[in-house]
């Protein structure tokens, strides 16, 4: 398994949620590592990505100030911290890897298997 994501289930709107993806370290090696989120009857949505090489973060306008993504290198692993959740951000959540820094699902070549997160009004 290149990626696995987890830490999803259930979280009342206004509380916190951290999702984690382990990565193989091949998978981890790649420069850029990101995450989407599909809701139900929707398209596949761009949240975020950060860079290996220096770390830097880029985010969709509709989470950025609420959504951190960081990266523990000697875990292998990548992080998507959500406060501030909203009952709209409830969706299937993953994460993937690649060497594009874009906000396309084809920019990325691996991906996680999905971890659900609901937020409940």
């Amino acid at each position: 398994v290149q990626l696995q994501a987890s830490g999803g289930g259930l979280v009342q709107a206004g509380g916190s949620r951290r999702l984690s993806c382990a990565a193989s370290a091949r998978t981890f090696s790649l420069d850029v590592m990101g995450w989407f989120r599909q809701a139900p009857g929707k398209e596949r949505e761009f949240i975020g990505f950060i860079r290996r090489r220096g770390g830097s973060t880029y985010y969709a306008n509709s989470v950025k100030d609420r959504f951190t993504i960081s990266r523990d290198s000697a875990k292998n692993t990548m992080y998507l911290q959500m406060d501030s959740l909203k009952p709209e951000d409830s969706a299937v959540y993953y994460c993937a890897a690649g060497s594009v820094p874009g906000t396309g699902p084809r920019d990325y070549v691996y991906w996680g298997q999905g971890t659900l997160v609901t937020v409940s009004s």
